[in-house]
């Protein structure tokens, strides 16, 4: 695994075998621009970020993604200190997610999230309740995913572009609460012998499929 910045903001000891991070100091005069980090520029980038953002100050790039994300929010339940929400956050990082929201306790464990967190806006909700009051108000389809017996198939069913896609906890899933709440209930088609799949793995799959529906399709 590469050396990246830990959640704590400390950066761990470099490990011999694996190749540098990132790109080193700036080649040549200095490119003019207010996006451009002055520090990174003559030290050197060795963030988790794309190329595109590299050398970037953290506000000009999280401007930036904020001019592009998507319609979609992701929601996750947080009873338990569930250490599945980093690797959430940092799948909706990926797809461009607008939110990500926690609902229930607080606090969450930021290490899966590899420090995506920075980049990626999180709202948190201490209720079911009040979580469901703010999505009605945003006009927004509240879409849960799990497997109930009056589920329907991700994989045929028609994504509203605004929506937030609800996951629950690994293992009891989403709550009743939440089940009621929903305009529908999706499950992710499994073959193998296990009952259900990781949170995180169910909120890339049906974050994907978000993306299939309305970005590649508006290129076919």
């Amino acid at each position: 695994m590469n050396t990246q910045q830990g959640d704590d903001g400390g950066t761990p000891a470099p490990d011999p075998h694996q190749p540098a991070v990132g790109v080193g100091p700036w080649q040549g005069a200095r490119p003019a621009g207010d996006h451009w980090d002055q520090e990174l520029l003559a030290a050197g980038d060795t963030r988790n970020v794309v190329d595109e953002y590299r050398y970037w100050n953290h506000e000009a790039i999280v401007a930036d993604l904020d001019a592009k994300r998507h319609n979609f929010h992701v929601a996750i339940e947080n009873w338990q200190h569930d250490l599945n929400i980093g690797s959430v956050v940092r799948c909706a990082n990926a797809f461009l997610a607008k939110e990500v929201h926690i609902i229930g306790r607080r606090r969450w464990n930021r290490r899966g999230a590899m420090v995506t967190d920075r980049y990626q806006h999180v709202r948190h909700h201490p209720s079911v309740e009040e979580f469901v009051q703010w999505a009605q108000s945003e006009g927004l389809a509240v879409i849960g995913i799990d497997n109930f017996p009056d589920s329907v198939p991700l994989e045929t069913y028609d994504l509203p572009r605004d929506c937030v896609l609800v996951f629950g906890q690994e293992g009891p899933g989403l709550t009743d609460e939440v089940h009621a709440a929903a305009a529908a209930t999706l499950s992710i088609a499994q073959f193998g012998s296990t009952r259900s799949i990781n949170a995180s793995a169910a909120a890339a799959i049906a974050m994907h499929a978000w993306i299939r529906r309305h970005v590649f399709s508006q290129h076919i």
